[in-house]
């Protein structure tokens, strides 16, 4: 019987985050080890990924595995017609795990029911990105010192950003209260505000950063994405509704930090990046660490 995949961060309950987190610290302190010797691990982005996918390469490497894949699907069969069915059974062959990342919501949770390996969701559409998720607990963690009773403030694009929902998901186990930032256009989906409320979570809508981002323990600054607009003039009129700048983190509270699951544009100012609550490439490289206790838990390599 095949390992578990982690498609949606609901997959996972919240003991097994803990236990994924508590092995990312492990691997933090001690990243080297040659866990993956002998393992082989398939890279499938069809859209364009610089941090996840190559965290997780970065990832694979330091445990002494092999990557194969490839970086966009013009590179590969998908651009001759074939399926993703096709493509995920053969690659299935190549391979102990496939990591994969596909514009179409949904896709990942197919793909997992093709295969005969664990799938990891890299990304699928504006759905979910999992991986993010327990990287951004990790480095909310890491910080705040728990998880619990936590002020997070989401800011930007609450519409189409999958990694603002998978976080939410993960976050409602620890009886946060949210804050949602947004343009009319890209306010939080129905959908969540639901979820929140059947879970007794509490949350606002508001429009005024400066003042909001003074109660935060984490503001959590996402990207308006250009990709997931069909009308070009849509996203000019929403793409800087909200910037960070480094004047409106004073008064903020002491061990407050900015994340952020990049690429930004301009949603956050430059010269915050020098303030210490700057915490977003930090972020990133945590992402190497907490992708390798993900590939070894799945895989049953390290409990």
């Amino acid at each position: 019987m095949k390992s578990k995949s982690l498609v949606s961060i609901t997959d996972f309950s919240k003991e097994e985050y803990i236990k994924i987190l508590n092995l990312t610290e492990e691997f933090e302190k001690n990243p080297k080890q040659k866990l993956l010797d002998g393992y082989v691990v398939a890279t499938l982005f069809y859209e364009p990924s610089t941090r996840t996918r190559l965290s997780f390469e970065s990832a694979v490497n330091k445990l002494g595995g092999r990557v194969i894949g490839f970086s966009e699907a013009g590179t590969s069969s998908v651009s001759k017609g074939e399926t993703i069915k096709d493509t995920i059974m053969t690659v299935a062959n190549y391979s102990d795990l496939i990591i994969m990342r596909n514009p179409i919501e949904g896709s990942a949770r197919y793909a997992s029911e093709v295969s005969s390996v664990p799938i990891i969701n890299a990304g699928d559409g504006a759905n979910q990105h999992p991986t993010q998720t327990l990287l951004d607990l990790y480095s909310i963690r890491k910080t705040q010192g728990t998880l619990d009773n936590l002020n997070i403030v989401m800011v930007g694009d609450l519409k189409y950003g999958r990694t603002v929902h998978s976080l939410l998901m993960a976050l409602s186990h620890f009886n946060p209260t949210f804050t949602f930032i947004a343009p009319a256009e890209l306010r939080i989906p129905l959908e969540y505000k639901m979820f929140l409320e059947n879970k007794g979570i509490k949350y606002a809508e508001e429009t005024d950063l400066p003042e909001n981002i003074k109660k935060a323990d984490i503001v959590y600054m996402t990207r308006v994405q250009k990709e997931r607009f069909s009308d070009p003039m849509e996203y000019e009129k929403v793409k800087n509704s909200y910037i960070l700048r480094n004047k409106m983190l004073e008064g903020t509270k002491e061990n407050m930090k900015v994340l952020h699951p990049l690429p930004r544009v301009n949603e956050i100012n430059e010269d915050v990046d020098t303030n210490p609550k700057a915490y977003y490439f930090t972020q990133a490289l945590n992402g190497v660490y907490t992708r390798m206790a993900i590939m070894c838990y799945i895989l049953g390599i390290k409990k």
